[in-house]
C-alpha cells in the first residue's frame, strides 16, 4: 500500500517553487511562505511530499532537499498526532530506507526527522527503529553505518530515559555492548559517534553501562592519542563525567590519566583543550583533589595561565584592536537578560557591621573578569582555565604560589599586551583562594595595578578593573591615602573611558568596591555622583544597565548620606529623565526600578518630590500585569501571557518607597486601588510575586496600618496557607508580615491566630529551615504571645527551646525587643512551659548588648522568680552548667 503513492506533478512542482522561495532574504516573501505552509498543511499527503523531496529526489539541489525534510520535522513537531496512519507509515519506511543517503547532509536531516519522532513518543510504537538501526551498524556500506549511528546518537541524546524504560525490553542491553565494538573502527567520524553514543548514559549511571564499566574505560584508554579531535574531545569529557560519578574505577589509573589531561589542556585543538580543561574543574571538588594534584602542580600552572591568554582569533572577535567604540550603538542581540532578586525580609546579626555581612564577595564574582564578551562563544578556554586556577587556588591556598608567583613575575610585566593581559587576569583568579600568602605583595602590586588602568591597550585596561575589585576589600582596610583614592580616582576615569567594554569592566568593578566601602566612600560621594551622572549621557544601551545597578549599589552602600540637596539635584534628574522616556513594555524599565527603589530607600523624606509620579506609575503596572494575565487566561488564543517580573519589580519599589517615605506614602494608598491589586497578587500562582506581594504587605503595614486593617480578615486565610517552607523566600516574607500585622492589630489578633500558630511551631521545629527562616518565624510567634499570650502560652513547651536558640544571634531592634516581650508574658502565664529548657532561656537572654529598662526588670523578675522557686542550692547546681562567660553575663546584666 505504501508503495502504491507517487506525488502529482502539479503538487510537487507546487512545493519546489515554495521551498525556493523560503531562501529568499525578503520578509513579505517569507511571511507569504509561511501562509502558504499553513494552507499545505491541510492536505493529508503534504507530508508525504516534503519525505520524497527529501530522500528520492535526487535531481533537486542537497539544501533544497534538506530544507524540504527541516519543514516535515517541524509539522511532526507541532502535529504528528494529527498525521494520517498511511502518511506515518511512508514517512517512517522512507526514513529508514534514507539513513544511508550517499549525501552527508541528507543523512543528517534523516537522522533528524527519525529522532523528532521517536521523542514523540513513537519509541514504543516503532519497535522496528532500534533494531534496525542497530543491524544496520554491521553494513559494509559506510554512508549506512554511518547514517544509522548518526540517527542512534541523537535518539540517545533526546531519548536517553526512554531507552532505559523496560516497556522497550531494554534495549540497551544490545546496544552499549554494541557500540563498545565499535570504538576501534576504522573510521573517525564512526568512532566518534560511538563513544558520543555511549556518553549519554555516564551520569544517569545506566546499569548495562555500569557492568562493562571496565571495557568502557579500556576502551577510552585505547583512544586517548586517537588522531581525530571530535574522538579525542569525546575522550575528554567521557573521562570528566566519570570522575563525577565513578570516581572508584578511576583512582588506580588516576596519575595516568592527570598526565594524559595535561597533554590534551595543550590540545592543538581548541575544543579539545577545553573538554580536558573542564577536568580539573571537576577534579578541584573531589577530595581527593589535593594528593592526586600536588605532584603536578608545577606543571599545571603554567598551562593553565598559557591557555588564559587571549588567542589571536579572540582578539579579531572581540575587536581588541579598537579602541575607541563609544559612540557606537550596542545591537539588541547582545544584551543579556537581567534576572531581577525579588526582596526579602532578612535580619542584621551581631556582628555584620553596616549589615555587608557577607562582605558582599560570595556571590559569582569570579565570572565577571571572564565575561569579556557575549558574542564569543560564551564559555571557551580562556575563561575555563581562569575558573581552574581559582578554584585551584582555593583548595591549595598559598601553596600554589610557590608555582605562580614566578610566573607571576614573567607575565605581569611583559613586552607583549596579551601576556601581560593575561597575568593580570591570574592574579584576580587566584584573590580568593590565596589571599593569604598575596598580602605581602599587594604594596607593590596594588600600585602597578593602578597604573596598568591607564594602558594604551583596552583589553589590559579591562582586565585591571576587574582584578583590583576582586582585591577591594584589602584596599579598603589600608589608609585611604595609600591604594582608595588612587584606585577610585583612576577607576573613576575608566568609567568614562572611550572603550565600551572598559566601561563596562569600570563599573562593575566600582559596584563591588561600593559594597566593601560602604560609608567610607561618604567624603567622595560628590566627586563619584557627577562621575556616574556624567557616565549617563555617554552610555550606549547596554552599559547603561550597568550603571543603573552601580548606582543602586552605591545608595545601598552610603545609606541616607545620599540625602543632601546637592546630590539629590545631581541624581535626580538623569534617573526621572529616563524614567519618562521608558514606555511600560521595555524590559529596562527593572533596572531602573532596582535603581530607584535602592535609592528611595536611602534619600527617605529626599525622595519626596519624585515619589507620586513613581508610585503611580508602579501601580499602573501592577494593574496592567494582573489585567493581561486574566485575559491570557480567558482567552489564551487572542493575548499572550504577560511577563510577570514587570509586576514583581513594581512590587519590590512599591517596598522601597513603603520603606523609605514611612508614613507620607498614606495619601498615595488612599487615592489608589492598591489593596484590591495587592490582594490579587497574594495569590498569584508564580511564587516570586507573592513573596514580593507579601513583602509589600509588611512595609505597608508598618507605615499606614490604616489601609491594611480592613483587609486583614481577606489576607490572613492566605497568609496561613503560604506558610509552607518548600518554598522558603514566600513562607519568611509571609511570616514576618504576620509578625508586623499582629503588632498592630493587638489583642483583636487573637481571631487569627488558629490560622497560622501551628503552621509556624511545625516551622520553627523542622530540620533544615534555613537560618533567616527560622529567625523570622521565632519573632513573629514571639509577637503574636505578645499581643495575645493566653492562646500561646499554652504551646510554650512545644517551642521555646528552638525560639531561644534561633534569637540568641540577632541584633538588638525592634522586632527583637517585641518578640523578648512576648516570650516573658507568656512565661508568666505558664511557667511551667519552660521550666525544662530555661537554660536556654538564660543563654537567649544573656545576648543583649543593650535593652529597655522596663524589659530589662521584666526579665529580672523571671530570673529571680525561677531562683527564689528552686531554692538556692538547687539554683547552684543548676547554675554550675553554664559556661563561665554566660554566668558572668548574667550576673552583670541581671544579678543573677
Amino acid at each position: 500500500m505504501n508503495m502504491a503513492w507517487q506525488p502529482q506533478e502539479e503538487g510537487l512542482r507546487q512545493i519546489l517553487q515554495l521551498l525556493k522561495e523560503s531562501q529568499s532574504p525578503d520578509t513579505a516573501t517569507q511571511r507569504a511562505v509561511q501562509q502558504k505552509l499553513e494552507e499545505l498543511n491541510t492536505f493529508p499527503d503534504f507530508n508525504n511530499y516534503l519525505i520524497f523531496v527529501l530522500t528520492k529526489l535526487t535531481s533537486e539541489d542537497e539544501p533544497t532537499r534538506s530544507l524540504s525534510g527541516l519543514i516535515l520535522k517541524n509539522n511532526v513537531k507541532a502535529h504528528y498526532n494529527k498525521f494520517m496512519p498511511e502518511v506515518t507509515e511512508f514517512i517512517k519506511s522512507e526514513c529508514l530506507a534514507a539513513v544511508g543517503d550517499p549525501s552527508p547532509l541528507i543523512r543528517a536531516t534523516v537522522g533528524i526527522l527519525i529522532t523528532t519522532i521517536a521523542s514523540k513518543g513513537e519509541l514504543t510504537t516503532w519497535p522496528e527503529l532500534l533494531p534496525t538501526l542497530c543491524n544496520l551498524l554491521d553494513s559494509q556500506d559506510y554512508n549506512v553505518c554511518e547514517g544509522s549511528f548518526g540517527a542512534l546518537q541523537k535518539i540517545c541524546e533526546d531519548s536517553a530515559e526512554e531507552l532505559e524504560n523496560d516497556t522497550l525490553n531494554r534495549p540497551l542491553n544490545v546496544l552499549i555492548p554494541k557500540f563498545l565494538q565499535f570504538f576501534r573502527h576504522s573510521s573517525p567520524k564512526i568512532r566518534s559517534h560511538a563513544v558520543a553514543c555511549v556518553n549519554y548514559f555516564i551520569m544517569v549511571q545506566t546499569p548495562a553501562l555500569m557492568v562493562h564499566i571496565d571495557s568502557f574505560l579500556e576502551n577510552l584508554f585505547q583512544l586517548a592519542t586517537d588522531e581525530d579531535p571530535d574522538v579525542r574531545k569525546h575522550v575528554c569529557r567521557a573521562l570528566v563525567m566519570l570522575l563525577e560519578v565513578r570516581m572508584d574505577r578511576l583512582i588506580p589509573h588516576m596519575h595516568n590519566i592527570i598526565e594524559y589531561m595535561l597533554m590534551r589542556t595543550q590540545d592543538p585543538d581548541d575544543g579539545v583543550a577545553l573538554e580536558a580543561c573542564e577536568f580539573w574543574l571537576s577534579l578541584a571538588e573531589q577530595s581527593i583533589c589535593k594528593e592526586a594534584l600536588s605532584p603536578h602542580l608545577q606543571r599545571l600552572v603554567p598551562i593553565l595561565v598559557r591557555g588564559m591568554k587571549y588567542s589571536e582569533i579572540d582578539v579579531i572577535l572581540l575587536k581588541g584592536d579598537v579602541e575607541e567604540d563609544e559612540m557606537i550603538p550596542d545591537r539588541e542581540e547582545d544584551i543579556r537578560p537581567r534576572f531581577h532578586k525579588s526582596r526579602t525580609h532578612t535580619i542584621k546579626h551581631s556582628g555584620d557591621e553596616n549589615g555587608a555581612g557577607d562582605g558582599g564577595g560570595d556571590d559569582d564574582d569570579g565570572s565577571d573578569g571572564m565575561d569579556d564578551d557575549n558574542s564569543l562563544s560564551d564559555w571557551n578556554l580562556r575563561k575555563c582555565s581562569a575558573a581552574g586556577l581559582d578554584v585551584l587556588a582555593n583548595v591549595f591556598r598559598e601553596e600554589i604560589l610557590t608555582v605562580l608567583v614566578p610566573i607571576l613575575k614573567e607575565t605581569l610585566f611583559h613586552q607583549e599586551w596579551e601576556i601581560k593581559e593575561s597575568g593580570i587576569l591570574a592574579l584576580g583568579a587566584i584573590a580568593e583562594g590565596c589571599i593569604g600568602g598575596i598580602i605581602p605583595h599587594l604594596p607593590e602590586l596594588v600600585p602597578y595595578l593602578i597604573s596598568c588602568l591607564s594602558d594604551k591597550k583596552a583589553l589590559v585596561r579591562a582586565i585591571t578593573c576587574w582584578t583590583l575589585s576582586r582585591y577591594s576589600h584589602w584596599v579598603v582596610s589600608q589608609p585611604h591615602d595609600m591604594y582608595l583614592k588612587p584606585l577610585m580616582t583612576e577607576l573613576l576615569k575608566r568609567v568614562l573611558d572611550a572603550n565600551k567594554r572598559v566601561q563596562e569592566a569600570a563599573c562593575s568593578a566600582f559596584a563591588t568596591l561600593e559594597e566593601e566601602a560602604c560609608t567610607e566612600l561618604v567624603p567622595y560621594l560628590g566627586f563619584i555622583l557627577e562621575t556616574l551622572v556624567f557616565a549617563f549621557s555617554k552610555y550606549q544601551h547596554k552599559n547603561l544597565l550597568i550603571l543603573y545597578d552601580a548606582i543602586g549599589t552605591l545608595a545601598d552602600s552610603v545609606g541616607s548620606h545620599l540625602n543632601k540637596p546637592d546630590y539629590i539635584n545631581l541624581l535626580m534628574p538623569p534617573l526621572i529623565q529616563k524614567w519618562n522616556i521608558l514606555k511600560d513594555e521595555d524590559k529596562d524599565l527593572f533596572p531602573l526600578l532596582e535603581c530607584l527603589s535602592s535609592v528611595a530607600t536611602a534619600l527617605q523624606s529626599g525622595f519626596l518630590p519624585y515619589c507620586e509620579p513613581v508610585y503611580r506609575r508602579c501601580v499602573s503596572l501592577v494593574e496592567q500585569t494582573l489585567n493581561q494575565h486574566i485575559a491570557n487566561t480567558q482567552n489564551p488564543e487572542q493575548f499572550d501571557a504577560p511577563d510577570k517580573d514587570f509586576m514583581i519589580v513594581a512590587l519590590d519599589l512599591l517596598s522601597g518607597l513603603a520603606e523609605g517615605l514611612d508614613g507620607h506614602i498614606e495619601k498615595l494608598v488612599a487615592n489608589s486601588n492598591m489593596m484590591q491589586l495587592l490582594y490579587q497578587c497574594m495569590q498569584d500562582p508564580i511564587p516570586e510575586v507573592r513573596q514580593s506581594s507579601f513583602a509589600l504587605l509588611g512595609d505597608l503595614t508598618k507605615a499606614c496600618f490604616q489601609h491594611v486593617a480592613p483587609c486583614v480578615s481577606d489576607f490572613m486565610p492566605i497568609l496561613g496557607q503560604n506558610l509552607n517552607p518548600e518554598s522558603i523566600s514566600v513562607c519568611n516574607n509571609a511570616t514576618w508580615a504576620i509578625g508586623e500585622i499582629s503588632i498592630k492589630l493587638g489583642p483583636e489578633m487573637r481571631l487569627y491566630i488558629p490560622l497560622v500558630l501551628n503552621q509556624l511551631i511545625m516551622i520553627i521545629n523542622r530540620a533544615g529551615t534555613p537560618k533567616t527562616l527560622l529567625e523570622n518565624t521565632a519573632i513573629t510567634i514571639g509577637r503574636l504571645g505578645y499581643v495575645c499570650p493566653h492562646d500561646v502560652a499554652p504551646l510554650l513547651q512545644q517551642f521555646v527551646r528552638q525560639w531561644c536558640t534561633s534569637l540568641r544571634n540577632i541584633r538588638d531592634n525592634e522586632e527583637k525587643d517585641s518578640a523578648f516581650r512576648g516570650i516573658c508574658q507568656m512565661i508568666s502565664v505558664n511557667p511551667g512551659g519552660v521550666v525544662p529548657d530555661f537554660i536556654f532561656f538564660c543563654d537567649a537572654v544573656a545576648s543583649w548588648v543593650t535593652l529597655k529598662p522596663d524589659l530589662k526588670e521584666t526579665i529580672e523578675k523571671i530570673l529571680h522568680g525561677f531562683k527564689t522557686q528552686v531554692g538556692e542550692e538547687n539554683w547552684k547546681r543548676f547554675s554550675d552548667q553554664f559556661p563561665p562567660h554566660l554566668k558572668e553575663r548574667l550576673s552583670t546584666m541581671y544579678g543573677v
